[in-house]
């Protein structure tokens, strides 16, 4: 695996100084201050570029941005109305801006209004340090009694309903206005967010489009763009939806393997891609990592590693950020299958046979909590992540007793 960093730009706490001391190779970054929908420049991607390649000092970085996350599909394209072929055009010429400057791969996603969703960004560990999480009570008391949605206690399993009732009772304005700030602050790195007002428009536009629709504007996208990327020699990838269930009362089509698989055969192409999230797919207990990693692997083009501990084993349930190693996927077991995907790669002569990583989300430790760095992406929650993920992958990379190794040691001996 390549192992990468995201980077949100120079108003990120974490520096590329940071980064190269880190010891990543490339640079996850995107044009977060270009409003969805817009095409980007070359003059702004060549900016970005140039900014990874420098360290505070003005000296060279020695690292390059590689990949593009995210370049969002706008609301107008996810409905298919306003200015949606306008939008669908400036999306192809962001892709061929991109192209000319040397970056192949470009993570996005599809998510109807909300994109990844958290009730508390900073909630309290055991020993000490803080992490995001998903609390589906708190969840169901912003639905139900702060946004105020029309039928939302009708979307929630028994007794969720009643749980919120008692929760939102308890909690003052401020309390309010935080659960309210965290489930709608959008993309990470993003100058946009929505009001209350916002997200009752869209969910007013959104009202008669059913899944099966929604998925169908999906392939009509990818219809239009992933020719384009071909053409270009670029790899898009899907990232899942976040958390991967549904959502007031809208559809989330990218939750599990299947669908996916839809998506995937219905626009076939080396450029209609996935970025397997282990977090995102991992907050559903239904979705077998490892066993998705060996069945879709040929179409993985960005990988996101991190784990989650779930409450239950709910669909839609409660769950937090854990460390790397400590959730509920077998983080081990994955990495494994992800060596095993690059060794048919590189035997078939692919181009892409190293799958670019970082190390995604973290716990805030250290001096992370005093820092308040963007919600979810501390620099020493990340690098201890990183540090766990790049020993797993030492130890099965291994020439000499790492699993491709053993494989064929194995197959010479005819066990």
């Amino acid at each position: 695996m390549r192992q990468t960093w995201r980077w949100f730009g120079p108003a990120d706490l974490a520096s590329i100084d940071d980064i190269v001391q880190a010891g990543a190779e490339g640079v996850v970054t995107a044009l977060h201050h270009v409003p969805n929908g817009v095409a980007w420049t070359p003059e702004e991607i060549a900016r970005r570029r140039q900014e990874v390649r420098r360290r505070k000092d003005g000296s060279p970085s020695g690292i390059a941005w590689e990949v593009v996350e995210s370049l969002p599909v706008s609301e107008d394209i996810k409905k298919q109305k306003g200015s949606w072929r306008e939008h669908i055009a400036n999306y192809k010429t962001s892709l061929r801006n991109v192209a000319a400057a040397g970056i192949e791969v470009i993570c996005y996603n599809f998510m109807p209004v909300l994109d990844w969703t958290r009730t508390e960004l900073r909630w309290a560990l055991p020993n000490g340090g803080s992490c995001m999480r998903f609390d589906i009570d708190d969840f169901a008391a912003f639905d139900i009694h702060i946004l105020a949605r029309r039928g939302a206690a009708d979307d929630y399993a028994p007794g969720v309903g009643e749980e919120a009732g008692r929760r939102f009772a308890a909690m003052d304005e401020s309390q309010k206005r935080t659960l309210a700030r965290s489930v709608t602050m959008g993309l990470p790195g993003s100058r946009e967010s929505m009001t209350l007002g916002d997200v009752r428009a869209h969910l007013a536009e959104y009202g008669d489009i059913s899944p099966a629709r929604l998925r169908q504007h999906f392939i009509d996208f990818l219809t239009e763009v992933v020719p384009v990327a071909e053409d270009l020699g670029l790899r898009l990838c899907c990232h899942p939806d976040d958390p991967p269930f549904a959502l007031l009362g809208l559809p989330r089509i990218m939750s599990t393997e299947a669908d996916f698989r839809t998506v995937l055969n219905a626009v076939d192409s080396p450029a209609n891609g996935m970025t397997l999230c282990s977090g995102s797919l991992g907050a559903r207990p239904d979705n077998d990592l490892p066993g998705m990693m060996e069945r879709l692997g040929p179409k993985v083009h960005f990988l996101h590693l991190r784990n989650v501990k779930r409450d239950s084993d709910a669909i839609a349930g409660s769950f937090f950020e854990a460390e790397h190693l400590g959730g509920d996927t077998d983080m081990v077991a994955l990495i494994a299958a992800i060596v095993r995907e690059e060794a048919r790669r590189k035997r078939e002569g692919r181009a892409d046979a190293q799958i670019p990583m970082r190390p995604d989300h973290g716990q805030d430790i250290l001096d992370d909590i005093n820092r308040r760095a963007q919600p979810g992406y501390p620099t020493i929650g990340r690098l201890k992540g990183l540090a766990e993920l790049r020993g797993v992958m030492r130890a099965l990379e291994h020439p000499g007793f790492g699993i491709v190794s053993v494989s064929a040691a194995l197959k010479a001996t005819g066990a």
